[in-house]
């Protein structure tokens, strides 16, 4: 593990949002200045690197005007007065398109804003654009992208990681302040494990899921990507809080963790899994969790060992689990109700264009995980394979519960590697198995953070390694206020994104 001195993905990478927000607030600096730099790094960079796919300038720039009018006259500004966010692809907003990074959804408009998205613009952000995705949101590495594949900032021969991969790549890139993406196995943190930046998997139902296309509705959360803790923490406290157009909410209030995240843990146990520190990890992977460890021993932490047996079981339990709720999810998209529409020639039937509307439609991952989540529900292998799943679920449930009686959050690797070459997993079990220490956080419905915690030397560049913490149920506070730790102590280290204390 290195810890490089220049090396970071853009040569003028901005500040923590937070602080761009009290410069703004304090008219050290204006909204549209900030926007104006961020829109300059998007034009001069999104060609490489293909975060975006659609950028809504003049929107942006607009609304950031209205910010420095109103600071101007002296009048309170919401938590994210001006701030540029990115919008994952497979999120609805009114402005552009919602596309998924797919075929089928490449002309569609949504009518409505998420809910996610509608708190983010009451609270003054700023919807600079969306970016582009593993279709679908079925994908660890930004390479299944209808608009071509997502580069890793820091080395734009690699992958950013995926689905999320825009949104990652976008933060890291110095392209927008922060980002909303979308988890269903890993989704956030993976990819800002290999961007090096700050991705935030909340408990399930903290975030109102109404207006996110669904993968696997009862694994599917939005959550945010930023540069810090602290933003994670501001942007958490926007977004959630119970919302009645999605059944699938708490009934808990919004968080107000901005309030509390900069306060240190007095006696906190950190829990390492045994399973997590594995041989099979890349050496400089593992090293970094060490570190990780030292740091919160120093800062009088304990650490203790604990047991998840259950880790190498959770990659297939989700790839039961999630393939599934994605064929029911995804059967509307048939060319007649939704989706792309394939031409009939004369003569042929509407089963022929049900399939060719698919078969257009689809890309090869999202067609591989239908196939697959439709076999295990058809009759005879519904309960051999889905049932099974369900009741092993539980088991994994029952395992972090366990855990959570002997520390308060849990420490290890957020991706077993650091970022990899592009084609490198062309195996879709490899890269699958990219996914194995985030999956059962989504699977037991917990929630965890990926934070920047060192750097790995490939061919003369540095990449990013991410560790993960994660919590129980509904402790977003614990889990961040625990962050925030780590990520001050590894800051002057390790070149980690983080403001100083």
């Amino acid at each position: 593990m290195t810890s490089p001195a220049h090396n970071t993905p853009t040569h003028n990478t901005p500040s923590d949002m937070t602080a761009l927000r009290d410069a703004v607030a304090t008219g050290t600096t204006t909204a549209e200045s900030i926007c104006a730099g961020m829109l300059a790094v998007t034009a001069e960079r999104n060609t490489e690197i293909n975060a975006f796919h659609e950028v809504f300038a003049e929107h942006a720039l607009e609304a950031a005007r209205r910010v420095d009018s109103d600071a101007r006259a002296g009048r309170p500004l919401p938590p994210l007065a001006g701030m540029p966010i990115a919008i994952k692809d497979n999120v609805a907003t009114t402005l552009g398109r919602t596309t998924c990074s797919s075929r089928m959804l490449e002309n569609y408009r949504s009518p409505f804003d998420a809910t996610a998205v509608e708190r983010l613009a009451h609270a003054g952000a700023v919807v600079m654009g969306k970016t582009n995705m593993d279709e679908f949101a079925m994908g660890s590495s930004g390479e299944h992208c209808k608009w071509g594949p997502v580069r890793n900032p820091w080395d734009s021969s690699r992958v950013p990681g995926g689905s999320s991969a825009g949104s990652a790549a976008a933060v890291a890139g110095g392209m927008c302040a922060a980002a909303i993406g979308s988890d269903t196995g890993g989704s956030i943190r993976q990819p800002a494990s290999f961007c090096g930046i700050v991705g935030l998997k909340p408990t399930y139902g903290r975030i109102s899921r109404w207006g996110l296309v669904a993968f696997g509705s009862s694994l599917d959360q939005i959550g945010p990507m930023t540069r810090s803790v602290r933003d994670a923490a501001l942007m958490l406290d926007v977004m959630s809080g119970i919302d009645e157009r999605d059944s699938t909410t708490a009934d808990r209030p919004p968080t107000e963790l901005a309030k509390t995240v900069e306060r240190p843990i007095e006696g906190l146990r950190v829990g390492i899994p045994r399973q997590y520190m594995s041989d099979a990890n890349d050496s400089e992977v593992n090293a970094a969790v060490n570190a990780a460890a030292d740091a919160y021993r120093a800062l009088g932490a304990t650490i203790v060992s604990v047991e998840l047996p259950l880790t190498d079981v959770g990659i297939s339990t989700y790839y039961v689990i999630a393939p599934a709720e994605a064929s029911s999810n995804l059967a509307r998209y048939d060319g007649i109700r939704y989706g792309h529409r394939a031409q009939l020639q004369p003569g042929e039937d509407l089963f022929t264009l049900y399939a060719r509307s698919r078969s257009e439609g689809f890309g090869p991952e999202v067609q591989r995980r239908i196939m697959l989540g439709t076999y295990m529900l058809s009759s005879g292998y519904y309960d051999a394979y889905y049932k099974r799943a369900l009741q092993v679920r539980r088991r994994i449930k029952q395992e972090f519960d366990q855990a959570f009686t002997a520390c308060d959050v849990l420490l290890g690797p957020t991706a077993p590697t650091p970022a990899f070459g592009f084609g490198a997993n062309s195996d879709p079990l490899a890269m699958y198995l990219c996914d194995v220490y985030t999956v059962n956080t989504n699977i037991a419905g917990i929630c965890g953070v990926s934070i920047p915690a060192g750097f790995a030397e490939r061919n003369g560049k540095h990449l990013p390694i991410g560790v993960q913490l994660q919590a129980n149920a509904f402790e977003e506070d614990r889990l961040l206020r625990a962050a925030r730790m780590l990520e001050r102590a590894l800051a002057a280290t390790t070149g980690a994104h983080a403001p100083k204390a």
